[in-house]
């Protein structure tokens, strides 16, 4: 089962690098060099005399990530962050981790499509379309299973069980970034006139007030 899983992990990579939305590399590597202060659309290039095999690898992506929090979930990111390499390469990679009922709340990657494998457990997931539909398109996946996030779509992850999950996902940007919707509509800094919320979620001020406060104090501790 290990073996086929990590077979599934594979494809998976290789299918994302086929969808890069990335600029394509013009040379064999591009590794970033964050030592620079030269300001360009991604990183500017290490010497390539200077690389060597560190420059491409991570290591513990097989540790479990602290899912102790609010939302009962962890994300360990390998993006270009991490693995200077990835540089130009259009492909990144997260593993997520799930206690049980926790989530990967709604969230959107403005730079990048995602497809999803689930090592362990059970998960519930889903995006919505945009509008004027705003269709729901949910599955629920078993260990094995596979699943893609449409670059841009607002996306979720739910474990209904009573045991953790595993996921691993490969991204189609070296950098996808993440937009945690709640977070950044009631969390944002400075803060969104409530006025503006409340008429945008057809609530009473006192609930966008009590939710800005809320996201305010967990963004700033």
């Amino acid at each position: 089962m290990a073996s086929a899983m990590f077979i599934a992990v594979l494809l998976t990579l290789a299918a994302v690098g086929a969808l890069a939305s990335d600029p394509g590399p013009l040379q064999d590597f591009c590794v970033a060099d964050n030592t620079s202060q030269v300001l360009v659309n991604g990183f500017v290039c290490k010497n390539p005399m200077k690389v060597d095999a560190d420059d491409f690898f991570f290591s513990g992506l097989n540790k479990p990530g602290n899912t102790n929090n609010k939302v009962g979930s962890n994300v360990t990111t390998v993006n270009v962050n991490k693995i200077g390499g990835l540089n130009t390469l259009g492909i990144s990679l997260v593993r997520i981790d799930y206690a049980p009922y926790g989530q990967n709340p709604p969230h959107t990657h403005p730079r990048a499509t995602e497809i999803l494998t689930v090592i362990e457990g059970t998960l519930h997931v889903g995006f919505v379309t945009s509008n004027t539909q705003n269709r729901l398109i949910f599955k629920v996946l078993n260990a094995g299973d596979v699943f893609v996030f449409p670059v841009g779509l607002i996306h979720f992850q739910f474990n209904p069980g009573h045991e953790n999950a595993v996921a691993i996902a490969a991204l189609s940007s070296q950098n996808p970034g993440v937009i945690t919707i709640a977070n950044a509509v009631f969390g944002s800094n400075p803060k969104i006139d409530d006025g503006i919320l409340a008429k945008a979620f057809q609530v009473d001020k006192k609930v966008i007030d009590d939710l800005q406060s809320q996201f305010w104090m967990d963004n700033n501790n």
